[in-house]
């Protein structure tokens, strides 16, 4: 989606430019885009059938202060005459719900969801896309004001910083690319267990697709020149069995 040799804002302006509801957008987003550093366009889902396609982009720019700015582009030829028409949110709910409503003929084969977006920044090759359009489930969490930090972000630094063998695999970080929104908290011992130097916190993150994936980080001083250390492991059950063996241990 995105064009070589153009800037944040030339990027914008194309956008809005072909969007059919770019008036519908809230007037405080603009003068926001001017300050972009950097612009990303990653595909979110799509799906094609008996000539019709509609796909769903997630567009992220880096904004002058740090923060992302993400909107979500609906492309579609679901009209009378087959053209391909744009359209703008600002949320990811309205632009699933904008693309339920789009006359689409039923799926003969069963659903499936896009649990990897592909980024299309550098893209060489034209993609044969796959992936089928599904509504985003609700979260089963409400992730607050943590929804407007780079929660992707955020996961890439938790990762960089765990320093167990054991660690989530590369699968899991090209998820967590996905991530939209995260929410971290303690998660106490369990009755009449105690690990006492370590600290259990749960971080858990929204997907672009809706999903949700948590980790589970350990924070302790059980090393030996006796500094901070973090491991990260996928499951709950692993970290606490790690915090309890080797709080047993001292």
């Amino acid at each position: 989606m995105s064009v070589p040799n153009q800037t944040p804002q030339e990027q914008a302006d194309r956008l809005l430019g072909r969007a059919l509801n770019s008036f519908e957008l809230p007037d405080e987003l603009f003068p926001l885009l001017e300050t972009a550093l950097a612009h990303d366009a990653a595909l979110h889902s799509a799906q094609h059938s008996a000539g019709l396609h509609r796909e769903i982009h997630r567009h992220t720019w880096l904004l002058a202060d740090g923060s992302a700015l993400v909107l979500w582009e609906l492309v579609h030829n679901a009209t009378a005459r087959r053209e391909e028409q744009h359209e703008l949110y600002t949320e990811a709910e309205e632009v699933h719900t904008a693309a339920a409503r789009l006359p689409f003929p039923a799926d003969p084969q069963p659903r499936r969801e896009a649990t990897e977006a592909v980024d299309l920044t550098h893209a060489d090759e034209p993609l044969l896309l796959e992936t089928v359009l599904m509504i985003a489930p609700t979260p089963r969490r409400a992730y607050g004001h943590f929804a407007q930090e780079d929660a992707a972000d955020h996961a890439r630094r938790l990762l960089r910083r765990a320093e167990n063998a054991d660690r989530p695999d590369e699968r899991t970080a090209r998820l967590l690319r996905t991530a939209v929104a995260h929410q971290i908290t303690q998660a106490f011992g369990r009755p009449g267990r105690t690990e006492a130097g370590f600290t259990l916190y749960e971080h858990a993150f929204l997907l672009a697709d809706g999903q949700e994936l948590s980790l589970w980080e350990v924070e302790h001083t059980d090393s030996p020149d006796g500094r901070h250390v973090c491991e990260v492991y996928e499951e709950e059950g692993r970290a606490r069995a790690v915090m309890e063996g080797r709080g047993a241990a001292l």
